[in-house]
């Protein structure tokens, strides 16, 4: 029983019983106990929406302005205050359906600006106007994830005209083409993210449905790298007849490729792992920084400083990584960040990245960075899965220039293991000390609403403050299991809600 082991572990940790190093027996503790993920066995398949169900800092209040959407992602506003919301068309557990952009009307009626094809997921949205074309008349700038026919960045008019400013960009793997924001400079700033989870591709690559339709891709790096010829063997999900043979695959390359002792890949644009610019008319896009794996949400704080959240390492694949946090970066042209031998300024080769019952994680890189990466700003939680980022700007709204961040929540057991539900809230962090404290949380306890059995926060995966920056919208992706199979999403079960301060609604 999980309450049994756990009593068990601190009586004995209290009453000194045990001789061995307290890091030994908190570690033994973490291996003996069952995990229990948020999307794991109880998560109920409908949904049901009590705002009272969420709590929120004194005097702060919520409402659901609507539901029923499919895989939603990103939310904008036009210059008119419109609310746009972007249904993603993808989510993992190989769901597909056609992305939209649509705006959002009263009594959850969605009018359709775009439809896409089965090139998804789109997964992020910005709104420009254009002074040229006059009010109403302005762009939105969408990212296209491109799990079958690779990622693009789209402008899209309001007659639903689309333009690709940038296609073929290296996006058919674990993570997507993400953003893009308008940076101050004129540029769109976007996120690109890895292949893999941790540089090699693998059976968990398999299980995400992509090696299948593209059996030689793999991470492509931003600049020349020289490789330390580390292979790691694993069952060919492909062999014919049913049976498991065993390859060797190396860094960077595709599935069943090994590698050898200085090895130069050679770095091109676009890359994996990467944020990048291009001019909104389109064109070849610019490198601004690499080494992250997954830059997912990117935003400028009002004093114009560039920020990106950065997904952590999952305990999976070939090359599995434990304890590898979300990471919140100040942007800074031409640094790398770290990936694949880093998470922050730490080496994954030190203890504390190491799997339980697994040996000791190889640096894939022949030279080491010198100096390190640098640190982040922030670390949040351990596959909380921080999605959503964006700053208050305004008094009224309060916690101004403090970074909002959603937390889509864990996915395990399948990203890795934990012992209670990871995420599922909006978290806050105050810039000036770099602390994360939380600022919209499930009443009942860690966990999604579903899991909970209330009518709160399912998986919160964007955020956006209104225009006059008294409201955050909080898009919520919907219900997502996760069993033995892998990630198990449900259709219309997407909510955008509203968070205001109740003297200024």
């Amino acid at each position: 029983m999980p309450g049994l082991r756990r009593r068990s572990c601190r009586a004995f940790l209290l009453a000194g019983l045990v001789p061995v190093p307290l890091s030994l027996l908190l570690f033994s503790c973490y291996v003996i106990r069952p995990g229990q993920g948020g999307g794991q066995p109880g998560t109920r398949q409908d949904r049901k929406l009590n705002p009272e169900d969420i709590a929120l800092p004194a005097g702060y209040r919520v409402e659901a302005i609507a539901s029923g959407l499919t895989f939603p992602t990103a939310i904008t506003f036009d210059d008119a205050g419109g609310i746009y919301a972007v249904e993603g068309g993808y989510a993992y557990g190989e769901e597909w359906g056609k992305p939209r952009l649509v705006k959002v009307m009263e009594n959850n009626v969605f009018l359709p600006i775009a439809v896409g094809d089965s090139n998804g997921p789109w997964t992020g949205v910005s709104y420009q106007p254009s002074k040229a074309r006059g009010p109403g008349r302005g762009f939105f700038y969408l990212a296209e994830g491109g799990q079958l026919h690779g990622g693009r960045i789209l402008r899209i008019g309001m007659d639903g005209s689309t333009k690709a400013l940038a296609e073929n960009l290296p996006s058919y793997g674990d993570h997507h083409t993400n953003g893009p924001v308008p940076g101050p400079d004129g540029m769109l700033y976007f996120g690109q993210g890895t292949a893999t989870n941790s540089g090699v591709v693998g059976p968990d690559n398999a299980r995400f449905g992509w090696l299948a339709r593209h059996r030689d891709f793999h991470d492509t790096p931003c600049r020349d790298i020289t490789l330390a010829g580390m292979n790691y063997r694993s069952e060919d999900p492909f062999t014919p007849g049913g049976k498991r043979d065993a390859v060797a695959t190396g860094a960077y390359s595709a599935f069943g490729t090994p590698t050898v002792p200085g090895q130069v890949v050679k770095g091109e644009v676009p890359c994996n792992g990467a944020i990048m610019r291009i001019s909104p008319e389109g064109g070849k896009p610019e490198l601004v920084a690499w080494g992250f794996r997954n830059p997912f949400a990117l935003a400028f704080a009002p004093d114009g400083r560039f920020f990106a959240l950065d997904n952590g390492y999952d305990e999976r694949g070939s090359r599995p990584i434990w304890g590898a946090g979300e990471l919140l970066w100040e942007i800074h042209q031409g640094t790398w960040y770290g990936w694949p031998d880093y998470s922050g300024p730490k080496g994954l080769d030190r203890a504390e990245f190491t799997p339980p019952h697994s040996g000791t994680t190889r640096r894939l890189l022949q030279n080491p960075a010198d100096p390190p990466p640098p640190a982040p700003l922030a670390y949040l939680p351990v596959h909380a899965s921080a999605d959503g980022l964006d700053f208050s700007r305004s008094p009224e709204f309060g916690f101004r220039n403090n970074a909002f961040v959603a937390e889509f929540g864990d996915m395990a057991p399948s990203a890795g293991k934990v012992l209670e539900p990871v995420g599922f809230k909006i978290a806050r962090v105050d810039m000036g000390r770099g602390v994360v404290e939380d600022f919209a949380v499930n009443r009942k306890g860690p966990g999604p609403a579903s899991k909970l059995n209330s009518g709160g926060l399912e998986r919160p995966v964007s955020l956006r403050f209104s225009p006059d920056g008294r409201s955050l919208y909080v898009v919520d992706f919907g219900v997502m299991g996760v069993s033995a199979k892998g990630p198990e999403p449900r259709r219309m079960t997407g909510v955008i809600w509203r968070i205001w301060k109740e003297s200024v609604k």
